[in-house]
């Protein structure tokens, strides 16, 4: 009995993952998605979420590579606790996670009411607030894998390098980086993509403004009440990018090739 029920458990289980993305796929206007990918509102939804996207991978690299350096390196009381809730955006409900941006920068909210009107501040429903609310659900994807690079790496080769006179600096350039670069690479391009595929926090704290805020997801959203093929056009665009990336990384990430 075991034997029957294991694999089809395991196969309902696979059905489930893969048949809304057949349905997807057999919905999906093949014979005009050039047509729908091209219309103004498209190439403005896409343009707008690969700057947004990328900007969003800038801000998690320079914050949280530092980040996850003191998570692997440096002992400190509360390190778990930290951690988790550097960890929470993963599972925190994005809406929530939006909520809370907007509690911070909104015009009333903790810090807005007193720095917003300074320049460049990431106000609701401006493109910063798109590439925050991004960055604020993407940034732990890149910081998980490059703590786990750098718990995994060996500190002899670091070692040498500080006994041949490497300052700081220079060996964490020339020695850690290129070393913990697999974690890097992968922690990055997952960042990117959950960024790019970021709808909740987005549309709570940014909107969904067509030409201003409006990304590929929000556009997909509203798509779906008006132009249901260009909706699921867009759908097929990131499901393609999302599938690439999983595919890519399989041996970074999965582990094992």
């Amino acid at each position: 009995m075991r034997r029957v029920a294991v694999p089809v458990a395991a196969a309902v289980a696979v059905a489930l993952m893969v048949l809304p993305l057949a349905g997807l796929l057999q919905r999906a206007p093949w014979s005009t998605i050039g047509t729908e990918l091209a219309t103004p509102e498209a190439r403005e939804a896409l343009g707008l979420s690969l700057a947004t996207s990328l900007g969003a991978l800038a801000v998690s690299m320079v914050l949280g590579l530092p980040l996850a350096w003191v998570l692997a390196r440096v002992a400190f009381r509360g390190r778990t606790v930290v951690r988790a809730l550097v960890t929470l955006p993963m599972v925190l409900p994005p809406v929530v996670g939006g909520v809370g941006l907007l509690s911070v920068f909104g015009r009333r909210g903790l810090v807005g009411a007193h720095v917003g009107s300074l320049p460049a501040f990431p106000l609701p429903f401006t493109v910063q607030a798109v590439v925050l609310a991004q960055a604020f659900v993407a940034m732990p994807f890149l910081v998980i894998a490059a703590e786990a690079g750098l718990r995994q790496l060996d500190g002899r080769y670091e070692e040498a390098a500080s006994t041949l006179g490497a300052r700081p600096w220079h060996r964490f350039r020339t020695v850690t980086v290129p070393l913990v670069a697999p974690s890097l690479v992968a922690g990055a391009a997952l960042c990117w993509a959950r960024a790019l595929g970021e709808f909740g926090a987005t549309v709570t704290f940014a909107g969904s403004l067509p030409g201003r805020t409006r990304t590929l997801p929000t556009a997909i959203y509203a798509g779906l009440q008006s132009r249901p093929e260009s909706a699921i056009a867009l759908s097929v665009v990131l499901l393609a990018v999302s599938l690439t990336v999983l595919v890519a990384l399989r041996g970074n990430w999965l582990g094992h090739r």
